[in-house]
């Protein structure tokens, strides 16, 4: 098989299939109640990103004529129509879930969500209580007339009623209809009402509001009430030629983002005919962007179904977890690291030796104890971070502020164009600057996604380089269930490069000028990553014709970079044994005879998001670790500043490579992905546990493993 000849699979198509694996979890009777109601929320909340990312995307390549072959084979003529199906396909199932699977459990454990009920008379006065005190204040109708068609707008993702209403005196035949919105927004979706017996009832905030219409529209006739959601393009299409003051242009963008196109308008499956002509019409919409829903929308919010029964368990023992880990999976208390507990600075431990955490599975303290100590220990005297997500309310970038306030020099490069942290990341970006922190922001056209730190401290007339190196973002919110690792190290080598790398953010000057080396140790996009990476797959090539074992482990978050992909086909038909953890996108088609037989794909879904980029090259029995931020997409490769760092401590690399194999061994929460020629995608597998064998869920061994490690 030529090169030309080789096989790439769609990339929108293969995400629909994680999350589609997403959703198998949700289905999954082995799973706790209430982390298949999380997967149900986390697969409707991927689904409204899609279609806010993506979407528009599809929408647009797939409807001009493309000169280029390579846009027209990466969208397809036909792709609107292959994503369209297969959504609908996903959401039917996802509804079979919810109405035959979850809503049942539920109740067989004393809790009732009403789900298109009628409602019980025990409860219609509470709800009318509820209505009248709480929810009436944010209820706004709007009638929709001729008059105020280009004044009217639906906000992105926010939910509504079309309610057909009619005037008493014109009898049933007179139609007018209605914008009502549901102020989710404003109050919880869910409320608990009074138990009945010894069972627990819930009620959407959208039937509180169904039951009392009449309240709403006095001398009017109801005739029905339609939920709908319209989701906007979110693409910021800040471009290359931007320059200047980049954090007032993506203020000025992230106006424009929540009254972007239209992409999708969901509507009620029950809704008539004839007002969803008038609803397309009036909001100006195409008939691919008519998207057939259920009664309720926005079902990412099933995250905060409330449990009452651990509720009331909670209130008389705040440490209890539903008996028998029914409704919801055991908590694993974060580790501590005896290398960081015994000593009482987090320097001396690491000027001892390299040290590395496994999280969740450790405590994230430890990272922010890390820069803690360095905004008050009076030998630190520099600080430089690149932060590209942080959490709302930053303990890190506190951290930082009061480094300043005690005399340190703190530089942070902060990307303002972290897609849906923008305003989070502008917000902390001013607050630093206002408090004395050097602050760098974006680079126009190019994201910086590295998660590096460096401490510079004065140590017996002496500078020590402190380096901080990690596949995750400094985000303690995330930091509680993606799985990530840390290198914490003292190596000179290291600390020289990234010093590099934070003066080439500071001067946008390449390096190597004035006298410094090139990188030599780190792997950064732009510079030597694709390369070195090329290098290092090409090395098990040559291993492998010249008859010498040969293998390599990846694993990444995402895989769509053909070039990348071509090097790892070519690495099959020499002989070499490859072995892909794919989280999500997967363009690469594994199992193909004279392309792929030799590569093995798993993609692992479990009760924490595996987010680590680990590579792994044999090299003839000495194999070299690299991990970091990057994964193998367009994107990270060509429009990013990303850091991968090599593991050269034996017993560290040696912690990551028993961690890879537990996670290669998962019979419980891994899947192999199987390439499906007649759609462009892969198919999630489960994989068969062997007679008297037992199964392995990884991340349940994972955390007993780190749990015996020594530090």
């Amino acid at each position: 098989m030529g090169d030309d000849k080789y096989i790439f699979l769609n990339r929108d198509l293969s995400w629909l299939s994680f999350n589609y694996r997403v959703l198998m979890e949700a289905a999954d009777e082995t799973v706790p109640l209430y982390n298949r109601i999380s997967f149900l929320s986390i697969f409707s909340s991927n689904l409204d990103e899609f279609f806010r990312v993506r979407m528009p995307a599809i929408f647009a390549f797939t409807s001009i004529e493309a000169k280029k072959t390579s846009i027209r084979e990466e969208y397809p003529k036909d792709l609107v129509r292959e994503v369209q199906t297969t959504i609908h396909q996903h959401l039917e199932q996802f509804g079979s879930i919810l109405s035959n699977q979850v809503i049942p459990e539920l109740k067989r454990n004393h809790i009732c969500l009403y789900y298109g009920d009628m409602i019980r008379a025990e409860h219609t006065e509470t709800i009318l209580e509820y209505f009248l005190s709480k929810v009436l204040s944010f209820i706004q109708p709007i009638i929709l007339r001729k008059e105020n068609q280009a004044e009217v707008f639906l906000e992105n993702n926010a939910l509504y009623f079309i309610v057909d209403i009619g005037s008493a005196s014109a009898g049933n035949d007179a139609h007018i209809y209605a914008l009502l919105n549901i102020p989710s927004g404003n109050l919880p979706r869910f409320s608990s009402l009074p138990a009945i017996n010894d069972d627990n009832y819930l009620v959407f905030l959208d039937d509180v509001i169904r039951e009392n219409l009449q309240e709403i529209f006095p001398g009017f006739i109801v005739h029905g009430a339609y939920s709908v959601k319209l989701t906007r393009d979110a693409e910021m299409n800040l471009e290359d030629e931007f320059v200047g003051d980049i954090a007032e242009k993506i203020e000025k963008q992230l106006e424009k983002r929540e009254v972007g196109h239209s992409t999708r308008l969901l509507y009620d499956q029950q809704m008539p005919a004839s007002v969803k002509e008038f609803v397309q019409k009036y909001f100006s919409l195409r008939d691919e962007e008519m998207v057939e829903g259920g009664r309720y929308h926005n079902l990412k919010d099933l995250g905060n179904l409330p449990n009452p029964r651990l509720d009331v368990a909670r209130k008389t023992d705040p440490g209890t977890r539903d008996q028998q880990g029914r409704l919801e999976y055991a908590s694993w208390p974060a580790l501590a690291h005896p290398g960081f507990d015994n000593h009482h600075s987090i320097f001396q431990s690491i000027l001892e030796k390299e040290r590395q955490l496994h999280l969740p599975y450790h405590s994230y303290n430890y990272i922010l104890r890390f820069f803690n100590e360095a905004a008050i220990d009076p030998y630190v005297k520099e600080i430089y971070v690149a932060l590209y997500r942080v959490a709302a309310d930053s303990h890190i970038v506190n951290a930082l502020i009061s480094a300043v306030k005690n005399g340190k020099k703190v530089t942070v490069f902060v990307e303002l164009k972290a897609r849906f942290d923008e305003a989070n990341n502008l917000r902390w970006s001013k607050k630093m600057k206002a408090a004395g922190i050097r602050i760098i922001n974006s680079i126009p056209g190019l994201k910086v996604h590295a998660k590096v730190a460096l401490v510079k401290r004065q140590e017996q007339k002496e500078w020590q380089h402190y380096s901080f190196m990690a596949t995750g973002n400094f985000n303690e919110a995330t930091g509680r269930f993606y799985t990530d690792h840390v290198l914490y190290t003292v190596n000179k080598e290291f600390s020289q490069e990234l010093e590099m790398l934070f003066d080439y953010l500071l001067s946008r000057k390449q390096p190597g000028e004035y006298g410094k080396i090139p990188f030599k140790h780190l792997l950064v996009s732009q510079f030597n990553m694709m390369k070195r990476l090329n290098q290092l797959i090409d090395r098990e090539i040559e291993n492998a014709k010249e008859g010498k074992p040969a293998s390599i482990i990846i694993k990444l978050n995402n895989l769509q970079e053909k070039e990348m992909i071509t090097r790892l086909y070519k690495a099959s038909r020499a002989g070499v044994k490859v072995q892909l953890i794919i989280r999500s996108i997967c363009c690469l088609a594994p199992g193909i005879q004279g392309q792929s037989e030799n590569i093995t794909v798993y993609r692992i879904v479990d009760r924490y998001l595996e987010h680590a980029r680990v590579f792994v090259f044999h090299n003839n029995g000495e194999p070299d670790y690299y991990m970091g931020s990057a994964d193998w997409m367009n994107r990270n490769l060509y429009s990013r500043i990303e850091v991968c760092f090599p593991v050269y401590d034996k017993k560290l690399s040696g912690e990551i490579g028993d961690i890879l194999q537990l996670q290669l061994r998962d019979t419980r929460k891994a899947v192999l992905l199987i390439s499906n020629m007649s759609t462009g995608s892969v198919e999630n597998q489960r994989i068969p546990v062997d007679p008297g064998q037992p199964s392995i869920d990884a991340q349940e061994a994972i955390y007993e493993y780190v749990k015996g490690l020594e530090g």
